[in-house]
């Protein structure tokens, strides 16, 4: 219990320092800053692999599945590529969310902030019921893995669906309006406002709550997929936290780059269906830790290579047109 209260105490103090000081002001985050914040944040990530080995290896931290300090390092590094690389499709709707509520660069820094503070309580407790289901009725492994491999399909033949997303017409945006006044005008980073004696939310407020849905229903993706890899709930909660940390600074160092990376999708397809089948399978054929990272790793990899290898050749292809 005590690693826990230390790890959990860590992120918000870290967090109380991202806003209090080191973005105190709002700014427009560039693309080199946001580089600095994405390689600190991944640096700390692996580095925190490391954390894991020690705390196992010294029996610091609960270890109900009995793991070796190694598989429970190569656990911690798969679920947290899992959840890095099921984030690009969370950047994708974070784009058009901001882009539909015309949110200006210098506050979106503010509303993700926000908004992870929410993912971590929604995801410690989907956490929290995915491993007690799965421990308590071992059938659920099986609706997990039918579930990945039917999400992975999904996305296959629905490519375009995040592109149809309009965030002003969405449920979530509809019910909000029952309960406060939306207004259209921003006024500077407040999530509400008055207006002749009545409050009204913001689009800032808005963009918010709908971040945090869209949050909820990628996490109900992406929890299973990692619950495949470990049941062991530090190594699920860790991996998580440490991936939605580095959401915002991924956001936006990769938000004027989303089309460079459209072919990561069918990385996403191949990872989701390869750790369905492992649920599925997992009566029947044990793969060993690394089987799992090696796949994940090198699914990304050639997803990102040939984005930017296609990428580049429109950019040709289109230069040649022009010059014609």
């Amino acid at each position: 219990m005590t690693v826990w209260i230390i790890f959990i105490a860590a992120i918000f103090i870290f967090l109380a320092l991202d806003l209090g000081v080191f973005n105190k002001n709002p700014h427009i985050i560039t693309t080199k800053e946001a580089s600095k914040w994405t390689l600190l944040w991944v640096s700390l990530s692996f580095a925190f692999s490391g954390v894991v080995y020690w705390l196992y290896l010294n029996n610091h931290i609960d270890n109900p599945d009995l793991l070796t300090p190694t598989d429970a390092m190569v656990k911690y590094i798969t679920g947290y590529l899992i959840e890095l690389s099921l984030s690009i499709d969370n950047i994708f709707v974070i784009a058009i969310i901001f882009a539909s509520f015309k949110i200006p660069k210098k506050y979106q820094h503010r509303v993700l902030f926000w908004g992870i503070l929410g993912a971590i309580v929604f995801r410690g407790l989907m956490i929290f019921f995915g491993v007690m289901l799965i421990n308590k009725f071992t059938w659920m492994t099986y609706i997990f893995g039918i579930f990945l491999i039917f999400t992975a399909a999904k996305m296959l033949f629905n490519s375009k669906e995040e592109e149809e997303f309009d965030p002003k017409k969405s449920f979530v945006y509809k019910v909000l309006g029952r309960f406060v006044p939306i207004s259209t005008r921003i006024d500077g980073e407040h999530f509400f406002h008055k207006e002749g004696g009545k409050t009204f939310a913001t689009p800032l407020f808005v963009a918010l709550v709908v971040i945090e849905v869209m949050d909820v229903v990628f996490a109900v993706d992406s929890v299973p997929a990692i619950l495949a890899i470990t049941s062991d709930p530090f190594l699920v909660f860790s991996s998580n936290i440490f991936a939605i940390l580095g959401l915002r600074s991924m956001y936006f160092f990769l938000a004027n780059m989303l089309e460079k990376f459209a072919y990561v999708e069918y990385s996403l397809i191949a990872i989701l269906s390869f750790v369905g089948l492992k649920m599925l399978a997992h009566d029947y054929v044990k793969f060993e830790e690394w089987v799992s990272l090696a796949f994940i790793g090198v699914s990304l990899l050639v997803g990102i290579l040939y984005s930017l290898y296609k990428s580049r050749t429109t950019v040709v292809d289109t230069g040649d047109r022009d010059e014609e």
